[in-house]
């Protein structure tokens, strides 16, 4: 089984406004509510897919229920620990380039977060569990060692997709993948990257560090994939770039989807990619008919 873990799930309000006047009434041209989060992205992409996958987190309040609703009217599994406090509301104000005004998220009780990590508890070896998005104030910032202490226990793997500190803590207990962009990566060490080598050097250095596979994402430029023995560069699809948020999330649903199913890197390489493609070209995220098409156009090479 794969399991999402969002710590901070969102509903994600879009809201199209074209003539934007700061300080007087507007009126929406559209508008449209999304459950939100990382790894909540992540199952949606897994059940695009195919790949059966729980979601796991916090949820409370009339927001929770309508983000658990929504994910089981499209046959996701969830287990969300209920919690006191109502999940935020992320407003994405599209007007020209988008505005994001993010909500700050719910107070986790000490028992609301004891919950989660019981559940988890009951992890087994084979199982995937996905780790990504922000982590509220709340929970403290050792949270995520937390759950990672979980998972090694059970011998379950775990994927995250965080940065700064806590990314770099996780490495010594062994991510199945880790995928920073080009930008987070060269924040990660301090350093300016120019060229794709540079990228290979600082991607091993993550490597070297504890992490089994390296994904790299460079926008436009494709993507690499370090392993402890290769190298492999991926093209991206050409499209129109329609939506930015959740093409990252989508990558990974595809990557650790397809890789759990057949534990093959090259077409879970090629699957993340198109995924991650298909959201980028949509207003929402990845369609598994807009996944299979761009995949045909994926050229991976070894490097």
């Amino acid at each position: 089984m794969i399991y999402t873990v969002t710590l901070n799930p969102s509903i994600d309000y879009i809201v199209e406004v074209h003539d934007l006047k700061l300080g007087d009434l507007n009126r929406m041209n559209r508008d449209l509510k999304l459950p939100g989060g990382k790894g909540i992205n992540v199952s949606r992409v897994l059940n695009q897919l195919g790949a059966e996958n729980t979601a796991l987190g916090f949820l409370g309040g009339f927001t929770g229920r309508f983000i658990n609703d929504k994910l089981q009217a499209d046959k996701i599994l969830t287990d969300f620990v209920n919690i006191a406090d109502d999940t935020r509301i992320n407003i994405k104000l599209k007007h020209g380039d988008e505005t994001e005004i993010n909500g700050l998220g719910p107070a986790i009780r000490p028992e609301e977060a004891a919950e989660l990590l019981n559940k988890l508890s009951a992890l087994r070896k084979g199982d995937i569990v996905i780790l990504s998005g922000s982590v509220p104030p709340s929970l403290g910032t050792d949270f995520y060692d937390r759950l990672i202490n979980v998972c090694k226990q059970t011998s379950a793997d775990f994927v995250i997709d965080t940065t700064g500190p806590a990314l770099m803590d996780a490495l010594v207990h062994e991510p199945l993948l880790v995928k920073p962009n080009h930008h987070e990566l060269a924040e990660l060490f301090g350093v300016t990257i120019d060229t794709q080598e540079e990228l290979v050097t600082y991607g091993r250095k993550l490597l070297e560090a504890g992490a089994k596979h390296v994904l790299i994402s460079m926008a436009g430029e494709g993507a690499l994939l370090i392993t402890k023995t290769d190298v492999y560069h991926a093209s991206v699809p050409k499209g129109v770039v329609k939506n930015s948020v959740g093409a990252g999330d989508s990558m990974i649903g595809g990557f650790v989807g397809t890789f759990g199913l057949s534990e093959d890197l090259l077409d879970a390489f090629r699957t993340g990619v198109a995924s991650g493609s298909a959201t980028a070209f949509s207003d929402d995220l990845a369609t598994r008919e807009l996944i299979e098409k761009l995949r045909t156009q994926v050229t991976i090479t070894k490097i």
